[in-house]
C-alpha cells in the first residue's frame, strides 16, 4: 500500500509529499517497452488508455498513466488530428471521472517528455494526478492571476486553432514558453461546447515547431489548468496549458540555477517577442 506523508515547510511555505515507496520504483523496464501492445501495461491492443500508475505519488488510484498511441516512436504532433483528439477526449473523460470523486478536488494532467525532465520510457505518454486539495500553483492562478489571451496579430502569438491561442507570455521563465488558452467562455475540459479539436490543431502545431526549433525531439514539461472539482468557491479562468520547452538553442539547455531559486527572480536569455518570431517562422 503507497502511503504519502503531506507536509509544509516553515520558513517557506511550501508543500512536499513524501512518498518513501517511490525511491523503489525502477528507472527503466528491464526489457521491452511496457506501453507497447503486448507489454506489461498493454496486453491487449488500443488506440489511447489509461490505467493506475504503479509507483503512483498519492494513494487510492489516485495517479493514472496516460498512452497517447500504440506506436511506441512517434511525436504527439505525428499523431495527426484524430489520434490527438482521442488523447484530448481521454484527458476530459478521466478529468470528469476522477473529478466526480468525493476526495479529489483538483485533477491535473501533464506530461513530461524525455529524460532530460525525467521520463525514463520513451514511448509518447503522459499523467494524470486527482488531488484531494487545490494544489499552491493553480489555487495562486485562480485568485490572484489573470489570463489575457492576446489577439492573432499579437507580436506573441504563435499560432490560432479554432477557439484556441497560443503565445509566447510576456514574462517567460523558459525561453521558449508557450502558454496555450480558449479564448471562449470555458473553464474546463469537461464544458460543453468547448473546442477539443481546436486544441488538438493547436497542440500538434506548437509542439512540431518546438521540435523543428531544437532540431531534434524537444523536451519539455506541459500541464493542464482547468477548473477545480470540489466546488470550491473560486474565481473562473480559461482552460489553458502551459509548456515549458528545456532548451534555449539546438542541443542547449536552459538551467535553472542557484541564483534563480535563491532569489526567486528568474533571468530570461531570450526576448519573449523574440521568441514568438522564430516559433511563427517555423512551419
Amino acid at each position: 500500500m503507497i502511503r504519502s506523508d503531506s507536509r509544509l515547510d516553515p520558513l517557506t511555505g511550501a508543500h512536499t509529499v513524501v512518498v518513501a515507496a517511490r525511491q523503489g520504483r525502477p528507472n527503466l523496464p528491464p526489457s521491452g517497452c511496457p506501453f507497447c501492445v503486448g507489454g506489461l501495461e498493454a496486453p491487449e491492443p488500443y488506440d489511447v488508455k489509461c490505467f493506475p500508475n504503479r509507483w503512483p505519488a498519492m494513494p487510492d488510484d489516485r495517479c493514472e498513466m496516460v498512452l497517447y498511441t500504440p506506436e511506441h516512436d512517434l511525436a504527439f504532433w505525428q499523431l495527426g488530428h484524430a489520434g490527438a483528439r482521442q488523447v484530448v477526449d481521454l484527458w476530459a473523460d478521466r478529468t470528469a471521472a476522477l473529478g466526480a470523486r468525493d476526495d479529489v478536488d483538483y485533477v491535473l494532467v501533464f506530461e513530461n517528455r524525455g529524460p532530460e525532465v525525467g521520463a525514463t520510457i520513451a514511448h509518447p505518454h503522459g499523467q494524470i494526478y486527482a488531488f484531494d486539495s487545490v494544489p499552491p500553483q493553480p489555487l495562486d492562478e485562480l485568485v490572484n492571476g489573470v489570463i489575457e489571451v492576446p489577439a492573432a496579430d499579437d507580436p506573441r502569438t504563435v499560432c490560432t486553432h479554432g477557439d484556441w491561442v497560443a503565445w509566447v507570455p510576456s514574462a517567460a521563465v523558459w525561453p521558449y514558453e508557450l502558454l496555450l488558452a480558449t479564448s471562449a467562455d470555458h473553464a474546463s475540459l469537461t464544458d460543453s461546447g468547448v473546442d477539443r479539436d481546436g486544441l488538438a490543431d493547436t497542440l500538434i502545431d506548437v509542439l512540431a515547431r518546438l521540435d523543428l526549433l531544437a532540431e531534434a525531439a524537444m523536451p519539455y514539461m506541459l500541464w493542464i489548468h482547468q477548473r477545480p472539482t470540489g466546488g470550491a468557491p473560486l474565481p473562473d479562468q480559461p482552460v489553458h496549458v502551459h509548456i515549458a520547452p528545456q532548451l534555449r538553442a539546438p542541443g542547449v539547455p536552459r538551467f535553472m540555477a542557484a541564483a534563480e531559486l535563491g532569489s526567486g527572480v528568474l533571468f530570461n536569455p531570450v526576448d519573449p517577442s523574440t521568441a514568438a518570431e522564430l516559433l511563427r517562422s517555423l512551419r
